[in-house]
């Protein structure tokens, strides 16, 4: 079965971390850039942050930089999302979604923030930073 299955939300107190997983079955990850997305209730979605298949170009919102760091282990194929230093804001649900296409460090912003034609979509991890 071709699919895409993120793990690793929870409940955490503001200033901590999680890692969220972003792990695919039934296809091989490796040919696929990636992009993390969360949605909050009553808000818009946000590409979060991005990677892609070529060289490991990155992304990442400004409202995440420098707390946010994604990579991807090709050999588990699993990309991740380590989340550091979490704020109320945080709050949403995480959803990765994969994309055939090639991109590069030119290019990787436009799958977070313009591209919607993804090949697939995870089902999504809820993350509810709170005290």
């Amino acid at each position: 079965q071709v699919q895409l299955v993120e793990s690793g939300g929870g409940l955490v107190r503001p200033g901590g971390s999680l890692r969220l997983s972003c792990a695919a079955s039934g296809f091989t990850l490796d040919y696929y850039s990636i992009a993390w997305f969360r949605q909050a209730p009553g808000k818009e979605r946000e590409g979060v942050s991005c990677i892609s298949s070529s060289d490991g170009s990155t992304y990442y919102a400004d409202s995440v930089k420098g707390r946010f760091t994604i990579s991807r282990d090709n050999a588990k194929n699993t990309v991740y999302l380590q989340m550091n230093n979490l704020e109320p804001e945080d709050t949403a649900v995480y959803t990765c979604a994969a994309d055939g296409g090639g991109y590069n460090v030119d290019t990787v912003q436009r799958l977070c923030v313009i591209h919607t034609a993804f090949d697939f979509w995870g089902q999504g991890t809820q993350v509810t930073v709170s005290s």
